[in-house]
């Protein structure tokens, strides 16, 4: 099956038809104020609507209060809820129960540990997106972690693989862990927040060349 692709941190309508004709199953759309990447939830419901329908559009949301985040979806209407932030597997299965919408959670791998802690989660999200630990941001920052942690662990979940993945490198996390779907933010970018075409495309190609080698 084709590793699918996020690209995350999407800010413009030109960048969604990049990322859409480069090949990426799902783009990402941020909603933490502090964020280089940041839009407003009016910003978000406008690139939602102009987003094809084939792709899949995830609102990325960090440690937001519930009554944000039931406007945040009224508004933005995402196909998934990308929790990135402290939230925990409670709050996550009541807001499951309540809403028919996929829901994420992003967790930081600091070590084995934390995979193994991972399970806290089954019943309460969707999936899974392994990163970097958080740095100033919770996501975002160009960084990977030991990609061999991953090769021991028994998934109960569906997941997908992030932190600091680049068009360089991208094909060699595929092989260590065999990801199901890989998520890029700065890795396509030419400086914080900024989206690079021709990265964005280079990114898709490698996954992509990957999957037919």
């Amino acid at each position: 099956m084709p590793t699918h692709i996020k690209i995350c941190g999407l800010k413009t309508e030109a960048e969604i038809v990049a990322a859409t004709k480069s090949g990426a199953t799902h783009i990402g759309l941020n909603n933490y104020e502090p964020s280089p990447r940041y839009v407003n939830l009016e910003q978000a419901a406008s690139l939602r609507m102009r987003t094809p329908e084939q792709v899949k559009v995830v609102l990325l949301l960090v440690n937001a209060e519930p009554g944000y985040t039931v406007k945040a979806l009224e508004i933005v209407k995402p196909d998934v809820v990308q929790f990135h932030g402290t939230e925990t597997h409670q709050w996550l299965r009541l807001l499951k129960e309540a809403t028919s919408m996929e829901i994420w959670k992003a967790l930081g791998v600091k070590d084995a540990e934390t995979l193994k802690n991972s399970a806290r989660f089954v019943g309460a999200a969707d999936l899974l997106l392994f990163d970097a630990p958080a740095q100033a941001l919770p996501g975002g920052t160009g960084m990977r972690f030991d990609w061999s942690l991953l090769a021991d662990h028994r998934h109960q979940l569906p997941w997908a693989l992030a932190g600091g993945l680049t068009s360089t490198n991208v094909a060699d996390a595929l092989r260590q862990t065999r990801a199901p779907m890989v998520d890029t933010s700065s890795g396509v970018e030419s400086a914080p927040g900024i989206k690079d075409m021709d990265k964005i495309d280079e990114f898709c190609k490698a996954v992509r060349d990957y999957d037919n080698s």
